[in-house]
């Protein structure tokens, strides 16, 4: 029985992501009412439409909110914020372009709004999260891909068609023997991504042949949170892959800081759960090497809302601005 008192206008945020895709009934203060998900590999992109359609219907039903949900949002990996469709997104199992905002309008008549998955984690994380009362600040997902949502000035940049941020597809030497999903060689997501964390221990493995925990997890079941896991038991193998991922983060963070002077850069998704294990090697990368006019200027955080919480109820504000 819900005892906390809610606030209309009430929305839906959709945070559509590789692996799950996760919904939500959000009222205006960010708090969740509900909160479902699903695998987002379906045979259709029809097929997962119907799915997430039935499952906000439930939704809606269950809370006796039948009229009074005003709209939904959905952020979405390159989701063009325009057209309300996603275009050319490497970590999504059906052939762009996808009309997403037209799918659910369709199936539920309610107005759609789309942006880009980071962009709607940093509209969370302003309105909600580390990032409140910051003007300036970048957020990184890292989760199945990498993402960034640059807050500039107060203002999300969104680029002409909403693909502003991409940051996650800027290359760098580190990665350059690295092909990403996207075609190109050297993507930073594709160290920085639960599947780039899992390559670098693959490599470190062959390469070397030192014990580790690691070797005893079948491939198929090795995960970042398992090395993750390992490393914070100590094992020295496990910390190293860490230690290399966030030295590449910090790096690409000093090039970041030379575009907008933002006041943080915010650790967000699934990967950025390891904390201390990927902060600290990237602060001590970016101090090395960051432009002399940015060292020890910039935070590093990771955000404070729970799990997905700010993809969502940053999804969740679209239809109201």
């Amino acid at each position: 029985m819900q005892t906390r008192p809610l606030y209309p206008p009430f929305t839906v945020g959709v945070d559509l992501g590789g692996t799950n895709t996760v919904y939500a009934i959000v009222d205006k203060t960010g708090y969740i009412i509900d909160k479902e998900s699903f695998p987002t590999k379906t045979p259709s992109v029809d097929i997962w439409a119907d799915i997430l359609a039935d499952g906000i219907r439930r939704m809606i039903d269950r809370h006796s909110l039948q009229g009074d949900v005003v709209g939904i949002g959905i952020g979405a990996p390159s989701a063009n914020a325009t057209t309300g469709s996603i275009e050319g997104a490497t970590n999504l199992p059906w052939p762009p372009p996808v009309p997403l905002a037209n799918l659910l309008e369709v199936r539920l008549g309610l107005p759609v709004k789309v942006n880009n998955d980071a962009n709607a984690a940093a509209i969370g994380e302003k309105a909600y999260g580390v990032a409140a009362g910051m003007n300036d600040f970048i957020v990184l997902t890292l989760g199945t891909g990498v993402g960034g949502g640059v807050v500039c000035n107060g203002h999300l940049l969104s680029g002409a068609r909403g693909f502003a941020g991409e940051l996650g597809h800027v290359t760098f030497p580190f990665a350059a023997d690295r092909v990403c999903g996207c075609g190109r060689k050297g993507c930073l997501e594709t160290v920085a991504s639960a599947r780039g964390i899992v390559e670098t221990a693959r490599r470190m493995m062959e390469e070397s042949d030192k014990d580790s925990i690691l070797r005893n997890i079948p491939a198929d079941q090795l995960t970042s949170k398992a090395i993750s896991e390992a490393a914070i038991a100590g094992d020295v193998m496990a910390k190293e892959v860490y230690d290399f991922t966030g030295d590449c983060l910090g790096k690409a963070a000093a090039e970041f800081a030379a575009f907008t002077d933002p006041e943080a850069i915010i650790l967000f998704g699934g990967v950025a759960k390891a904390g201390d294990l990927l902060v600290n090697p990237m602060r001590e990368a970016f101090g090395k090497a960051t432009l002399h006019l940015y060292r020890d200027r910039l935070r590093f955080l990771v955000s404070a809302l729970d799990g997905a919480n700010a993809a969502l109820v940053g999804a969740a504000s679209l239809p109201l601005i």
